[in-house]
């Protein structure tokens, strides 16, 4: 297939795409075409006569390798068998595969996934002598992947994590296994110590292409360093960088500009996606950040409306209001569902969100985390409502039966299945049959904690009849089966992720008393309750033709677009979060680019929440605005009017709150 590239792209995109020897660092801002630039690119090489096989195009995830891939074979019109597209961690495991036998391992070596490590790590830690009690296998799991991928040493360190690492290092090796950390460090050590075999896979990838480059970590640099000569592409944006917490340094591109001073740089600017309006906003509150390079997005989507800020009384009317306006913005202008994205700092802040989507019939998708009702503290809790609703149900049933633990395992289990395969009966028939016949073979132990359950939901089945105080009902449940022990017993190394997970319990019955009290609502009953959560609990939910609004993290968000765009949870504290600001220096300029991500994720219309309460701890609090709001100038902004006006004095409050910032 023959491609003009000079009408397809840009000027800037063009000389991107033709300059193919050397080293090139291409700046791409927010909806510059980077894609376009990286699939023309691969595809003018194999037009210049590069071979298949001198090409490296390294990226981050396996569905951004895959889309990689498949664009550049639709542009070409080729198979491109031997275009290696890859991630950074399976291009590793290609290397070991081949190479591992240089470090004492055989070919056929395992790769361990976090259970397995977790594991292992446990054991190397009974061998080393720590008590199973004392011993934090998560934070050692971190611990030992910052010192592999060399964000930490051990100076300093004075726990015993130290033997265990190496302890952990050899069983690996014991073992002929590899974690996920060594699929980096392992080849970086192999091409360091053999210098044949780094000449060789250089002689190989002659022409070498990363994307989403200031998300490289340093480890992942040197790897690149190790494997290059001068024929180097990576594109990137120091201004949505966003992911160090995992290890993320968008100071590679210094390193670049450092390591090869002979580079071509290349700036593409346009903006393809945002009205003018979206990006001025954008640009004026990247602009504060002083770690960057220089950059100033331009649009030929001239105009677009202002961008729109709400102020809710608390989550609860954040949920509902941007539900009013997604419904309203549908019909009057014939969006599709899929075409709204809402975007949230953290994913504590979906839970309202999911309620009002739910309550308006709003299809919706969660992305880059776990929907609130599918978190295993709430699945539990609904599970036994089902069960207590519906006894013949299965699978609710297999959920809570050893939840909290009452001795049934799994062994138990399978003898009460065999009982009611035997019978042709449902699990409950099954477990009342072994409670009253005697003579069915079963060991007394069992058969006394099985009655003990029975006995329990018979209890709560009555319980739960009638249409009043259902909240009350699951309050005395999760009381009488001492779900709080249990999470607590789960999670003993963490009182702070057992009080989480027991907060979420608390904000479901809060959420179920809040939906009872509704005067609107004609039954409160705890069928009617189950009936209204199954549309986002089941999982054979099918897709809708007209699409799913889009509720995701920011840092999910990264790469997509959406003709809308609401950013709920525009508050100090929220975004920049006060994690952030308790870290220190950088962190602030970290979570302005995650704004700045999310108002460039925006096509036509942009609005942004801003509650005047919000609860924290079960107590509501006071908010007050981001202070990135005060980088938008005024000029771009207007007040989203709700449907049930606030008081004059109301607005006065809010605008004085936003003006403060700019002040």
């Amino acid at each position: 297939m023959h491609l003009d590239y000079e009408n397809e792209l840009n000027p800037e995109q063009f000389e991107a795409v033709t300059t193919i020897e050397g080293p090139v660092l291409i700046i791409a801002g927010a909806g510059s075409g980077k894609t376009r630039v990286i699939t023309f690119r691969a595809a003018y090489m194999l037009q210049k006569g590069i071979p298949q096989s001198a090409i490296l195009a390294l990226t981050f995830t396996n569905k951004a390798a895959k889309e990689m891939a498949e664009r550049v074979r639709h542009v070409t019109g080729k198979k491109l068998q031997n275009l290696t597209v890859s991630t950074f961690h399976s291009f590793g495991v290609k290397i070991l595969r081949k190479e591992i036998h240089r470090l004492g391992f055989k070919e056929n070596f395992s790769i361990y996934d976090e259970v397995d490590r977790n594991q292992l790590i446990k054991d190397c830690a009974r061998e080393t002598g720590f008590k199973t009690e004392t011993f934090d296998v998560n934070k050692a799991g971190m611990l030992f992947s910052d010192i592999k991928t060399e964000r930490k040493t051990w100076e300093g360190s004075d726990d015993g994590y130290e033997k265990v690492y190496h302890e952990y290092q050899a069983a690996l090796k014991a073992y002929n296994a590899v974690d996920f950390d060594d699929l980096i460090a392992l080849p970086m050590n192999i091409l360091q110590v053999f210098p044949e075999t780094r000449e060789a896979y250089r002689d190989q990838f002659r022409y070498i292409m990363i994307d989403e480059f200031q998300d490289t970590s340093l480890q992942q640099y040197r790897l690149m360093r190790l494997l290059s000569r001068d024929n180097i592409c990576v594109v990137g944006d120091d201004d949505q960088s966003i992911y160090s917490w995992r290890g993320a340094n968008y100071q590679n591109i210094i390193n670049f500009e450092t390591d090869w001073p002979q580079r071509k740089e290349i700036m593409l600017y346009r903006n393809y996606r945002s009205t003018t309006t979206i990006l001025d906003a954008a640009n004026s509150i990247i602009a504060n950040n002083t770690n960057r390079k220089l950059k100033d997005l331009r649009s030929p989507n001239e105009g677009g409306a202002q961008i729109e800020i709400c102020a809710p009384a608390n989550e609860m009317e954040e949920g509902e209001l941007i539900a009013t306006i997604i419904r309203e913005i549908k019909l009057k202008e014939k969006f599709r569902y899929d075409q709204f994205g809402v975007l949230i700092r953290t994913n504590a802040l979906a839970r309202y969100l999911e309620e009002s989507f739910l309550e308006a019939n709003i299809p919706y998708r969660i992305t880059g985390g776990t929907s609130f009702f599918q978190r295993k503290e709430i699945k539990d809790i609904i599970s036994y409502m089902r069960v207590i609703a519906n006894p013949e149900d299965d699978i609710n049933l297999i959920r809570i039966i050893n939840v909290p633990r009452r001795g049934i395992g799994r062994r138990s289990v399978e003898l009460l299945t065999a009982v009611a395969r035997s019978r042709g009966c449902s699990l409950r028939a099954a477990m009342e049959a072994i409670r009253d016949d005697p003579f069915i073979e079963f060991p007394e132990r069992t058969r006394q904690d099985l009655d003990s359950f029975l006995t329990l939901l018979e209890f709560f089945r009555e319980e739960f009849r009638g249409r009043r105080n259902l909240s009350l009902k699951v309050r005395k449940l999760v009381d009488t089966i001492d779900y709080w022990g249990y999470i607590v017993s789960e999670n003993q190394h963490s009182d702070k992720a057992a009080k989480w997970k027991f907060l979420n319990v608390e904000s479901l019955i809060k959420g179920i008393d809040t939906w009872e009290k509704d005067p609107d609502n004609f039954d409160p009953s705890l069928y009617a309750w189950l009936n209204r959560i199954s549309l986002i609990t089941r999982d054979d939910q099918e897709e809708e033709d007209s699409g799913k609004v889009n509720l995701m993290t920011i840092h999910a968000a990264k790469g997509l677009e959406f003709d809308v765009v609401f950013v709920a949870g525009c508050e100090d504290g929220i975004i920049p979060h006060a994690r952030s600001l308790e870290e220190g220096d950088g962190s602030i300029e970290e979570e302005r680019r995650l704004f700045y991500v999310a108002v460039t994720r925006a096509r036509q219309r942009l609005l942004l929440s801003v509650c005047r309460q919000r609860r924290r701890n079960s107590m509501p609090v006071d908010c007050t605005p981001s202070p990135f709001l005060a980088e938008i100038p005024e000029a771009l902004l207007c007040w989203r009017e709700p449907e049930a006006e606030l008081s004059a004095d109301d607005q006065d409050a809010v605008w004085q709150d936003v003006h403060k910032l700019f002040m």
